[in-house]
């Protein structure tokens, strides 16, 4: 049986029917498309995910960021090795820029990796986390194609429409760490400012902590996103929304910072992985997007031209900015 329920407004699907392609599978279709044109978000369970695949990475990661901040800049990107590691220092990316936000950086820090990118040799420590980040990823190839299927069929188009453009794909999955606020941060800075992912979806494993995710609803008002054990969040991105003609929606959101006052450990950890197609793939409004009379809002654009901008946009006109 298919479940869909809701925390905090927030659609709660479960898409083993779909996986399995079981009695159910068209109810978890419809869920989608109703969470993609109203919220943007939604969390998914019944996703079949390796949960010991996923706590090594996840444990592999934590170990990387105890090390020193010098140690760990030896491994910022180099552009030099492809599928090689990326390490993005704390507050050097600024994502409100996106937006035309001038903030400070934002106060994070992040290991990323992609199977077509770019990056720098593999750190020696600890041992086996670039097999960690492979494996992760392979588990996320596999729930992505479930998911883009699903969303294929959710936009009225064949369940395969979308494979082509995911032929050498450049998605990309980062570990995310946002540290103690041991000293309080400098004005306007906060763990992650306000965005939109850039391209066809973002799949994010989140943990609980002071400090967590936001969602901006329509009314304007924040919507703090829960931590469900076993569940991912599943967001729009700007690719699939303008492929959409605006249908489905890119929904902005931040990470703010713990109180100052909390007591105990605000440190939080977690794992997006972003969904995106391969730099020649035309993004352009989708037939059933643009139907009785409706024009496409955008002219085409490669998505290689589309995340170029908008990476030097939130690394400050940077060029050696990890591509997701």
């Amino acid at each position: 049986m298919t479940e869909t329920g809701s925390s905090e407004n927030l659609p709660i699907i479960d898409i083993g029917p779909f996986i399995r392609q079981e009695p159910g599978a068209a109810a978890v279709v419809s869920a989608i498309e109703t969470a993609g044109r109203q919220t943007g978000f939604m969390l998914i369970t019944g996703h079949e995910v390796s949960a010991q695949i996923t706590i090594q990475l996840y444990d592999l990661a934590r170990v990387f960021f105890d090390h020193p901040e010098d140690w760990k800049r030896q491994y910022e990107n180099r552009g030099l090795v492809k599928g090689g590691a990326s390490y993005a220092p704390l507050a050097s990316e600024a994502l409100s820029a996106t937006l035309g936000q001038k903030t400070p950086g934002d106060y994070k820090e992040s290991l990323d990796y992609g199977s077509q990118l770019m990056g720098n040799v593999w750190p020696q420590e600890p041992e086996g986390i670039e097999a960690s980040y492979r494996a992760y990823f392979k588990e996320m190839e596999k729930l992505a194609h479930h998911l883009r299927r699903a969303f294929s069929l959710a936009a009225g188009l064949a369940p395969d429409h979308f494979e082509p453009a995911f032929e050498g794909h450049l998605s990309a999955l980062r570990v995310i760490n946002y540290p103690d606020q041991k000293v309080a941060p400098i004005p306007g800075q906060v763990r992650a400012g306000e965005h939109t992912d850039y391209g066809f979806m973002t799949i994010l494993r989140s943990e609980a902590s002071s400090g967590g995710l936001q969602v901006r609803q329509r009314n304007g008002q924040w919507l703090d996103v829960p931590a469900i054990n076993g569940a991912y969040v599943v967001n729009i991105g700007d690719a699939f929304m303008r492929w959409t003609n605006d249908e489905w929606v890119s929904t902005p959101h931040r990470v703010i910072n713990p109180p100052q006052t909390v007591a105990g450990t605000a440190r939080r950890q977690s794992i997006p992985f972003f969904v995106n197609p391969n730099s020649e793939t035309l993004i352009e409004c989708l037939a059933p997007f643009c139907t009785n009379g409706k024009g496409a809002k955008y002219p085409p654009i490669t998505y290689g031209d589309y995340i170029a901008l908008k990476t030097k946009e939130a690394f400050g006109g940077k060029n050696n900015a990890p591509k997701n």
